[in-house]
């Protein structure tokens, strides 16, 4: 299962309350997130960081990936727009 990385529709999340919104519009600016803004150790978390991985491999569709990050920046606060 090869192909994009791209999300289907993009991701608005904002990682601090003084940084201006980011646009998530694929794998790597989702993995980027996961890996220097989300801190906690949570298992969502985890669950987004495998399918990022899961995405990069070529074993899975980039859906799976979007809806993890999705549940991992609303537990972390930082969705802004789905």
């Amino acid at each position: 299962m090869t192909g994009s990385s791209r999300f289907e529709r993009p991701v608005v999340v904002q990682v601090s309350g003084h940084s201006s919104e980011r646009v998530v519009f694929d794998i790597n600016d989702a993995s980027n997130i996961l890996l220097r803004h989300l801190d906690r150790q949570t298992e969502k978390r985890k669950i987004a960081m495998d399918a990022c991985l899961r995405v990069l491999r070529g074993e899975a569709h980039p859906t799976s990936a979007r809806r993890a990050f999705v549940a991992a920046a609303l537990e972390a606060k930082i969705l802004r727009g789905d």
